[in-house]
């Protein structure tokens, strides 16, 4: 096996700025938990992944971009939970991850207060992991498969996110199913983004355009005397209905924030945001009008996450306490 040094990115921008050295013996303390930790080498290619185990390797690893900002309420103070740290985050992707890049500047710009400490994908060679390696982000990959045999088993993943001092772990285009080992290791933690009104197409086999797709083969139309599970945003769906004047007939769509559980798309709705069907409506014009409500919600939601300002009803449902009045719940 090449016994060359590994390191988690190549770094090349001249924009960036290269953090100090982790000690060699700090790094393998870190990350000593999995027999074998799936590192990318600096001369990526999707098709040639090395496999060493920690000590043998000599580590560099270069911090991701973040920022000593606090966010700040209108007053100016610092307005956090008890827990006032910055949070460490887990991102998970399997594609280009635009969700993954917008938590990602909103960290570097103070806008959240946690840092990405490392990235998850089971496509070492997607946009997303791409973009990890470029800001010195670690890239790790899961699930084990055929066609990667040295991805993580599930153990080993836990493992290496509880070495990593994860707080919590934030789905963004993530394929897979995340393993119930995962979700009871970090219950009410695990936050996803799914690009439609859920319940309604969400499940297995509902991702990226097939979403939309089903949207608009649906016809589902809002109606003024629907059930109250479809009006949670109701105030913004008037907001749209009237500019458009077409209340009655008005298709709709949305992104929703919700936390994981066992299950795919099943968990609490913790935020959505609600965005209009139009009559002529490719399913890519559809996903670019949702996912520009999903790069703002998803931001907010794990800004609460990460200042301790979600609340839960005693009936199990989550709420976002407003981060300049602490009794306006949404």
């Amino acid at each position: 096996m090449e016994a060359a040094t590994l390191r988690f990115s190549s770094i090349r921008s001249p924009n960036q700025t290269m953090a100090s050295q982790f000690s060699q013996k700090l790094l393998k303390s870190r990350l000593s938990g999995p027999p074998n930790c799936l590192i990318q080498k600096n001369n990526f290619n999707s098709n040639q992944i090395s496999t060493v185990k920690p000590s043998r390797l000599d580590w560099r690893v270069v911090k991701s971009k973040c920022s000593s900002l606090e966010p700040k309420n209108a007053s100016g103070d610092v307005n956090f939970g008890k827990d006032s740290r910055r949070k460490k985050l887990a991102i998970f992707v399997s594609g280009g991850g635009s969700n993954f890049r917008s938590i990602h500047e909103a960290s570097i710009q103070g806008l959240v207060n946690g840092d990405v400490a490392v990235l998850v994908t089971d496509k070492p060679g997607c946009g997303g992991a791409v973009y990890a390696r470029n800001s010195g982000i670690p890239v790790i990959v899961f699930p084990k498969s055929k066609l990667i045999p040295d991805g993580l088993l599930t153990e080993e993943l836990v493992t290496v996110l509880r070495n990593f001092e994860i707080d919590f772990v934030l789905l963004a285009g993530f394929l897979k199913l995340i393993p119930v080992e995962l979700v009871q290791t970090y219950p009410k933690s695990i936050l996803n983004i799914h690009p439609s009104l859920l319940p309604a197409f969400g499940g297995k086999g509902y991702y990226g355009l097939k979403v939309h797709e089903a949207v608009i083969a649906s016809g589902a139309r809002f109606q003024c005397h629907g059930s109250g599970t479809w009006i949670a945003n109701f105030h913004a769906l008037l907001s749209i209905a009237n500019s458009l004047e077409t209340f009655h007939s008005l298709r709709y769509s949305g992104p929703t924030v919700h936390f994981v559980d066992e299950h795919y798309d099943t968990g609490r709705t913790l935020a959505q945001r609600v965005v209009p069907v139009l009559a002529n409506d490719t399913p890519e014009d559809l996903a670019a009008r949702v996912l520009h409500e999903e790069h703002q919600v998803y931001v907010e939601a794990v800004a609460a996450l990460c200042e301790d300002r979600i609340v839960w009803r005693e009936d199990g449902v989550p709420l976002i306490r407003s981060r300049t009045d602490p009794d306006e719940l949404s």
